[in-house]
Order: C-alpha cells, then structure tokens, then sequence
C-alpha cells in the first residue's frame, strides 16, 4: 500500500507545481474572459459550449453548475452544451461529419452577441475548429480553453477571441486545470452578476 500512497503523493506535488506556475500566467487572461462572458450576460447573450471526450464532461459540469447554481443560489443562466443533445449529435454525425457536429449546432442557435466557449487538450480537433469557424461566421466571439502547443486552434482565433492555453504534455492536468478556470468563471460570474444577493 506504501507505494500507492507515494504514487498519490507524487501525482498531488505535481498538481500542486502546475498550479503554482499557472497562479503565475494566468489570473489576466480569466478575468479578461469573465468579462467577456459576462458582458454577453448582461446583454442577453447566451454561452454556447463544446468539447470531445473529457472536455465534453468538462463543458456539461460547467452548464450543469450555470443552470442550477455554484456555491449558492442565484437565477439559472442561459448556456447551452453542444455535446447534450444526443438525437442532434448522432444524426449530425451520421449524415454528415462529426466534425460538424457542433458547427451545425452553432449555425442553427447561434447569434451576434452570444459566446462560443470551445474546450480542447490539444487544439487539433476538427470539430472544434469548424465549431470556432461557425461562430466566427455568426459573428459571435470565441473563449478557447487549450493546451499543450495550441495546435491549429490557436490559429484559427481572431482578434476578439481569447485563448487560455495550458502548457504541458499531460491531458489530466490540462483538463483538471480548465475544469478550475471553468470554476472561476462561475465564481466571477456570480459576485459580477448577483455579488449583494449570495454575499
């Protein structure tokens, strides 16, 4: 059992490590975001959310905690995650690509005004660029939490996007830390919008 704790040890120093140095880089680029996902709020925008695999369970934690609440009580926020509907999703992939999977979506309930927040490990995913190409289209911004070198998403960004890359070759890691940067964004997001009603 000795080297099981070690291991579990180890696995929390270097989670601590990657933290502390990210502590360092990346509280500018989330505030920048919160604000930018709460302006959108605020002038009745909604957040359109996707992601691939653990990034999926990523986005539909973060939609779970908008619609109900994060550490106390507040009025539901309109989000909504792509990767949810299964009956879209199948059929989407089924009689045209999984790549579209989420631009078609983005095509059909997207808007000016309204925000794309894109999750990805590694910034390769077809369905993920064609997502950010179709909000680009719908005139819509994109928040894109990435990782490891930013691969092709990192290029397919415009000037009013934002990406907040986690370096590092470990997807556990990239994706426990977007799973944090979510929970700041509910964090922020709730003392911006509701701060005098849950204290």
């Amino acid at each position: 059992m000795t080297q099981m704790e070690d291991r579990v040890r180890h696995r929390f120093g270097m989670s601590i490590e990657a933290n502390i140095a990210a502590a360092d880089l990346l509280p500018p680029l989330i505030a920048k975001a919160c604000a930018k996902l709460v302006s959108c709020l605020l002038n009745d925008g909604k957040i359109l959310l996707c992601g691939n695999g653990g990034s999926a369970a990523n986005c539909l934690h973060f939609s779970a905690i908008m619609m109900n609440h994060f550490e106390a009580e507040r009025p539901s926020l309109p989000i909504i995650t792509l990767n949810s509907d299964l009956a879209s999703t199948s059929a989407i992939a089924n009689y045209s690509h999984y790549e579209q999977t989420f631009s078609r979506q983005i095509l059909a309930l997207g808007k000016e005004g309204d925000i794309l927040l894109a999750l990805s490990t590694t910034g390769n995913s077809n369905s993920i660029l064609q997502a950010v190409n179709a909000a680009n289209d719908r005139g819509m911004d994109t928040i894109a939490l990435n990782g490891k070198n930013g691969g092709l998403l990192a290029n397919h960004l415009g000037p009013e996007d934002i990406e907040i890359r986690i370096s590092g070759d470990s997807v556990a890691h990239i994706r426990e830390t977007h799973l944090f940067i979510l929970h700041c964004f509910c964090d922020l997001i709730d003392q911006s919008l509701f701060g005098q009603m849950i204290g």
